[in-house]
């Protein structure tokens, strides 16, 4: 007699191995509040940008505001035309090109990431300027004085933008390469058979198939062209981020400075709509997993010679001229501060960098598995909540963590001295504790991007059978899934460590009173225009962004 459907169905339930109670929400709910509390500089600024404007505001609008777009407009599109031409051919040399020294610059190629723009300018400034060594020696040679020949000037909008793009083409050349590596060989192949040479494969097959890497590398460089405060301030180029700056300290109206930073939020949000808009929903990919590696071609004579030069120019002109300069300065001049005065400077930007680091992973550790525990739309949000800070320049959320926190700080001061009479003063605003807030805003889609990558390698089933046998929640992430992404953990710490040692515009309107770093020295110096005595601090900057451009080649060796 064959036994009931219902009988076989509890007989099977009661064979199978019993599974782990899904893990309640417990403190993966505090994913959102803290996302929001990292969020909320953003809102400051709306909220500061909402109240009648002022004549400050109303001078700016007529004099200087149209400046500011027009600057900005040109700098964008300058330095989107040369990212995205040394990214994407620089790129698709290495990858589809065999010639003598290919395998040291397709490392090299990234060396220029650990140049701050500011330090590049710096140095090209000392350079190039009507001073400079260059310009010296062209009138000792020619007999002309200033003025009696043509010399490009340095300090301008292209040559602004030209440091920045110097530093900033390796976005595009990572995800370009990254790109071509993985387009179809057949295809190229077949243009090849059809008479295509290899420069018309890359313009009309690689290249459009391309087109979404260059987009997303281009973005991420207007990004931080937007950002940028260093190189505009010094080489004269009037932008939101040096107009925020000015309105704040120069005209004392942080009113004024909340309305900017909520314009230079719009062209954020702009700038992110038509990077979603320009894909257009189209996708390029392989038709099989089956491809082969793609076969670089043989380059002899005057091609081998010209896909060198074309690769090894931005490596040049992005890292090894203004690395160089630096040096011989800081051998011939360097900082005129006693060893006992400087070291202060270097310990600030590491103490700093160190705490926003270790607040940054940590953090970026609890969204990260609250989102992988709880995949819910709450933990999802979160996420996406805290990663909004990158897009955002650092004087922007610079004027959104002081707002707020000024305003505490004068409601408690005033209610102090109204009840017991004793004055608080800043306890908010005027520490370290702002400016380590600013940093972690700002750079915890960093640690959140690198950690989630490290999680996404690491098997639910690892944390399943942990659970299987007996482990919390808590447990089984402590004692399985953190040790196996400690690599990205580490990656992550380091990333957000070497960004905050960069970071100017954040650094100068957070920072306490008499705190300076090794990038506030740096400016300091360079606006008073003593470059040489900049090189000791600039190059410790260098050195330390090193650091991760070291451990990305060498995740690129092994893939």
């Amino acid at each position: 007699m064959t036994p009931a459907p219902s009988v076989i169905a509890a007989e099977r339930l009661a064979a199978a191995p019993p599974r782990a109670r899904p893990p309640r929400a417990g403190w993966s709910q505090l994913a959102l509040p803290l996302a929001g509390l990292v969020a909320a500089p953003l809102l400051a600024v709306l909220v500061s940008a909402a109240v009648p404007a002022g004549a400050v505001w109303h001078h700016i609008v007529s004099t200087t505001l149209p400046e500011m777009l027009a600057n900005s407009a040109l700098l964008f599109l300058l330095v989107g035309l040369m990212t995205a031409t040394a990214g994407a051919v620089s790129a698709w040399l290495v990858t589809a090109c065999r010639f003598p020294g290919r395998g040291a610059l397709e490392v090299a190629l990234l060396l220029p990431m650990a140049m701050p723009a500011y330090v590049c300018g710096y140095a090209y400034t000392w350079l190039l300027d009507v001073a400079g060594p260059v310009q010296t020696m062209l009138r000792s040679v020619t007999g002309l004085r200033w003025g009696q020949y043509w010399f490009p000037e340095i300090r301008s909008l292209p040559g602004a933008a030209l440091m920045l793009a110097m530093v900033l083409y390796p976005y595009v050349y990572l995800l370009c390469r990254n790109a071509f590596q993985q387009q179809s060989v057949c295809l190229l192949e077949a243009s090849r058979t059809l008479g295509h040479s290899l420069g018309s494969c890359f313009l009309r097959l690689a290249l459009p198939m391309a087109r979404p890497a260059i987009v997303a590398g281009m973005a991420l460089a207007l990004m931080e062209t937007l950002a940028d405060f260093g190189t505009v301030q010094h080489f004269a180029v009037r932008t939101f981020t040096t107009g925020i700056y000015e309105a704040w300290f120069g005209l004392g109206d942080r009113g004024a400075a909340s309305q900017l930073a909520a314009c230079l939020m719009g062209l954020v949000a702009l700038l992110l709509a038509l990077e979603q808009v320009s894909r257009g929903g189209r996708r390029f990919h392989p038709t099989t997993n089956r491809n082969p590696v793609l076969r670089p071609v043989a380059l002899r004579g005057w091609k081998a010679a010209g896909a060198f030069v074309l690769c090894a120019l931005p490596v040049g002109l992005g890292f090894l001229l203004p690395a160089g300069t630096l040096l011989v300065l800081m051998l011939q001049v360097g900082d005129p501060l006693e060893p006992a005065r400087f070291l202060p400077f270097a310990r600030n930007s590491v103490v700093l960098a160190g705490l926003a680091a270790a607040a940054a992973v940590t953090l970026a550790g609890f969204l990260a598995w609250a989102a992988r525990l709880h995949p819910q739309a709450p933990q999802r949000l979160a996420v996406r909540v805290a990663g909004l800070g990158y897009a955002i320049p650092g004087s922007v959320i610079a004027v959104g963590t002081l707002v707020p926190l000024g305003l505490f700080d004068n409601a408690l001061d005033g209610w102090m001295r109204a009840r017991f009479g004793v004055s608080t003063g800043l306890l908010l605003s005027g520490g370290v504790l702002a400016l380590v807030f600013a940093y972690l805003v700002r750079f915890l889609a960093v640690a959140l991007s690198a950690v989630e990558s490290g999680l996404g390698q690491v098997k639910p089933s690892l944390r399943h059978a942990a659970r299987v046998l007996g482990a919390s929640p808590a447990g089984a992430v402590w004692r399985v899934e953190l040790p196996l992404a400690r690599g990205s953990l580490f990656t992550a710490f380091l990333l957000v460590f070497v960004d905050t040692m960069k970071e100017l515009p954040a650094t100068l309107i957070v920072r306490p009173f008499d705190f300076d770093t090794l990038a506030v020295r740096v400016h300091g110096l360079a606006a008073d225009e003593r470059l040489a005595e900049a090189s000791t601090a600039a190059l410790l900057i260098v050195v330390t962004g090193l650091l991760p451009v070291l451990a990305l080649t060498r995740a690129m060796r092994r893939a």
